[in-house]
């Protein structure tokens, strides 16, 4: 009996592991990834203050925690990719329209040809 009941509680405690693991391994984090095309004509200092714009955002609004800005490979005719990191799903929705996103704009939006974005969570 106290074989089975320590073979029991074994098997328990590995799944009680498990799910832990599991759960420790799939952030609630949203990854916004945006491939974005310039405008013809536009400055290298345009898109440096784009990008500085996007970098500053954490300090802005609160529900980002991390962006990247340095492009290593790009691909179907995009020129930049951005991405930001959101705490959660509610973070990222609350980020449209938000004080900080429409400073944002102000610099992105007049030099943006074209942009695909990908919300990614799990």
């Amino acid at each position: 009996m106290k074989k089975l009941l320590s073979s029991l509680l074994t098997v328990a405690l590995l799944t009680l592991g498990a799910a832990t693991a599991s759960a420790q391994t799939a952030p609630k984090s949203v990854i916004h990834v945006v491939t974005v095309a310039w405008k013809e004509g536009t400055k290298p200092e345009q898109i440096k203050a784009a990008l500085d714009g996007v970098k500053a955002l954490p300090a802005a609004y609160k529900g980002i925690t991390r962006v990247w800005v340095k492009s290593i490979k790009v691909q179907g005719g995009k020129a930049n990719a951005i991405v930001m990191e959101f705490a959660d799903e509610a973070a990222l929705k609350a980020y449209a329209d938000s004080p900080a996103q429409k400073d944002w704009y102000k610099l992105y939006l007049p030099i943006r040809e074209e942009s695909t974005t990908f919300d990614i969570t799990n």
